[in-house]
């Protein structure tokens, strides 16, 4: 399943979204923030959910909902997708992170 602003999957490829696609995620869609408490605080999107990259466990993800996940560039939420993957969740990357998120000028709660 394809989300609008998603990159054609080929093989090896991670699923992935813009920023703008990810500020326009479904309804009932996750937007799993996996940075930091630090980098948490210092902004992160409205409705995230803060689950870091260092603690999460397959139990701190919402069960039957698509997840996008975003770091601070893309590298961190790309390892937590490939993990999701691994376990049949729908997940997506979103690429450029919370830097692609702001400089794209969409909120950031501070």
């Amino acid at each position: 399943m394809s989300s609008p602003g998603s990159n054609p999957r080929e093989p090896g490829a991670l699923p992935a979204v813009d920023v703008l696609a990810a500020s326009e995620m479904p309804a009932g869609a996750v937007l799993l923030d996996v940075r930091e408490p630090d980098e948490w605080d210092d902004g992160h999107a409205p409705d995230a959910i803060s689950v870091p990259m260092s603690s999460i466990a397959i139990e701190d993800i919402p069960a039957g909902r698509p997840v996008y996940v975003i770091c601070r560039s893309g590298n961190r939420s790309g390892r937590v997708v490939e993990a999701l993957l691994a376990n049949d969740i729908e997940c997506f990357n979103v690429t450029g992170g919370m830097i692609a998120w702001a400089d794209a000028g969409l909120p950031v709660i501070r």
